[in-house]
This record gives C-alpha cells, sequence and structure tokens, in this order.
C-alpha cells in the first residue's frame, strides 16, 4: 500500500520538527516535505502532490484561512489546520471547517512539545483519516453557498413548555459536524420541539460553536447548565468537557451534567446522551447520527432504536466520514438513511 503522503506548513521551526517526527513514526505516513510560508508552500504542492495538508492558521505573508480558500478552489485537497486552544483560534478554525478543512489539532499555547507529543496518536489517526476523507461532500452538503448557510435568522417567541409527551431531538456528530449540524438547524423552525447536540470539540471551542448554531437558526442555542429544564424552541449544546445526559423529573425533561470517564476516548460522548434517551425518553426521542470518525454513538443508537425511538443518520456520500453512522447502519438499528440536506425535514416529520 503506498504511504500517505503529507506536506506540513506551519511557520515555527519546532512544530515543524515535532509533526514530521510525530508523522513519519508510523509506517503509513511519510512526510514529503516543509513549507514556513503558504507561498513556498504553494509551489511544493505542485511538485510533490501531497495527500494530506497539515496547515496553521497564523503565518507570515498569507494566513491560512486565505490559502484554505484558493486551495480548495484550485486544488481540493484534505486539509488538517493546526490550530491554538484560545477563543481566537476557536473562530478561526471553525471559519477553516466551514471553508473546507477536514479537521483540525489543537495546540495549547504553552508547553507545545509535550502537549503534540501526547496525543501522537491522534494526530497520526486525524492525518489517515483526511486522507480518506470524502472531501467533495461539501458539495453535496449544499455548503458552496456560504452565504445561504451562514445567513443570520431572525428569533420569535414560542411556546416553551415542555412535557414528558412531547417528543426530543437528539444529535450526535464528529468530524465534519461542525457544518453538518449548521446545514440542519437552519432549516429547524422556531417552536421545533428541544434539539441536544453533542460535538467532539475541545471545551475552548465551545462557545464558539454555538454562537455559529445560535447565528444560523431560529431556535436559540446554548450551553446548558446542570439540571436546566428543557424547553422547545432550544438547542442545547453540550460543554467540550462534560457528559450530557437527559432524565425525567415529574412531567418535565431536565439536562444533566457529569465529569465521567472518557467514553469511545470522547467526553462528551455520544453514546452517554444516546443511552440516556433510551432509558428515559424511550418512543419519543429521535436519534440522528452524523458524519464522524470512531463508533460514538452506534450502541447508544441501537438501545435508542430498541426502546422505540426513531433513528436517523447521514448517508455516506454526503458523509466527511461515515465512520459513526457508518457503524450504527452495521448493527441494524437506522430507521433513515439520508442525505444532509434531506434530515431536516425528516426530523420535522418524526417530531408531528
Amino acid at each position: 500500500m503506498n504511504k500517505i503522503r503529507v506536506l506540513i506548513i506551519d511557520d515555527s521551526i519546532l512544530i515543524r520538527k515535532i509533526l514530521t517526527e510525530i508523522l513519519n513514526s508510523s509506517p503509513d505516513i511519510e512526510v514529503v516535505g516543509t513549507a514556513a510560508d503558504p507561498l513556498i508552500a504553494r509551489d511544493m504542492i505542485k511538485h510533490l502532490n501531497p495527500d494530506v495538508l497539515t496547515l496553521d492558521i497564523e503565518m507570515p505573508h498569507m494566513d491560512g484561512i486565505t490559502f484554505l480558500k484558493n486551495l480548495m478552489r484550485l486544488r481540493p485537497t484534505p486539509v488538517v489546520m493546526i490550530s491554538t486552544l484560545t477563543e481566537k483560534g476557536a473562530e478561526i478554525t471553525l471559519d477553516a471547517l466551514t471553508f473546507g478543512a477536514v479537521d483540525f489539532i489543537a495546540k495549547p499555547k504553552v508547553d507545545v512539545v509535550s502537549a503534540l507529543n501526547s496525543y501522537a496518536d491522534e494526530v497520526i489517526a486525524k492525518v489517515k483519516m483526511a486522507a480518506r476523507a470524502n472531501i467533495g461532500s461539501i458539495d453535496h452538503r449544499g455548503l458552496n453557498n456560504r452565504d445561504a448557510t451562514l445567513m443570520v435568522k431572525p428569533k420569535v417567541d414560542v411556546v416553551k413548555k415542555l412535557t414528558t409527551s412531547h417528543k426530543i431531538i437528539a444529535i450526535g456528530a464528529s468530524t465534519g459536524g461542525t457544518e453538518a449540524i449548521k446545514f440542519i438547524v437552519k432549516d429547524l423552525p422556531a417552536d421545533t420541539h428541544a434539539v441536544l447536540i453533542v460535538q467532539h470539540l475541545p471545551a475552548a471551542f465551545s462557545e464558539s460553536l454555538v454562537r455559529h448554531i445560535d447565528l444560523v437558526s431560529q431556535m436559540t442555542a446554548s450551553i446548558p447548565k446542570h439540571g436546566q429544564i428543557v424547553e422547545n424552541g432550544h438547542i442545547y449544546l453540550a460543554p467540550g468537557d462534560r457528559h450530557m445526559t437527559v432524565i425525567k423529573e415529574g412531567f418535565r425533561y431536565v439536562i444533566q451534567l457529569n465529569d465521567g470517564e472518557l467514553v469511545n476516548r470522547h467526553k462528551p460522548a455520544v453514546d452517554i446522551m444516546f443511552n440516556s434517551f433510551a432509558k428515559n425518553v424511550g418512543a419519543n426521542g429521535i436519534g440522528v447520527l452524523l458524519t464522524g470518525m470512531g463508533a460514538d454513538g452506534a450502541l447508544g443508537m441501537k438501545s435508542m432504536h430498541e426502546a422505540g425511538a426513531k433513528t436517523v443518520i447521514q448517508d455516506e456520500q454526503s458523509s466527511v466520514v461515515w465512520g459513526m453512522p457508518g457503524a450504527a447502519f452495521k448493527l441494524g438499528c437506522t430507521d433513515y438513511v439520508l442525505p444532509l440536506p434531506e434530515i431536516a425535514e425528516k426530523i420535522l416529520m418524526l417530531a408531528k
């Protein structure tokens, strides 16, 4: 099997050295070159024809976002962004995912060497995943029309009361999920039943993502507090460092947050949320599993399905990575397999 050819673009000599050592330690990957800025990288891409790029966001001569936009327009290539764990870094990284980056590797502002080496396996896994990613799914998702996707939606008042006789929607996602989620919620009316979302992201990114979701949806998006009552017209995004579940208290649903162990290497984990829906929501639950690497959510979706909930997964063609939804499909627990543009309509139909 041919090795995955990687070009590293970063203005830091240290970062280029660390990433080269990490990636070359995998027998399936070969770093074919490094570049200190996008202008140098532009010529190297033509000559080296890499399979995957790692791309720093802040660089001299041309910033990473500008370079990414040009790259995806002229020579679409899987890109893994190198991002800082800051609020500014989170905002720019989410923009990069909007403009076609497959995934990102987060680096703290201090002790970068130890941090990168501590999750070398994750760095390798993300590059391998990017090499297999369906970057053409951006077209299937309809995300080339960025203005429509990022249009600010007006908010309207809705009746917020929610009882345990109402439907509740649970959405799980990972790689490619930030854009898929926005694409779905922009088509949900303000009075849609409550939506709970688990998206694999660092905690530092949670506030930025929930703002992005809130801007494009007529519903109101927020990061919930422990013990918060679930209400119609609201989207609740799990914080990036807590598991999120739902319980019944009398005639109400209530959100619980807990700092438990990693599940499927994640916190929050989709399986944790889906299992709570199976136990406490039953047939009133609607489970949706979107693009993502790995299998988180598959077993939880099976539990939801067995409890009478309706289940929906994103199809392979429109997924950046058909790992999580594909795992659920293999378990035979999916009622509907749909392209991304049809999922919002199906959610609304099932929620009637």
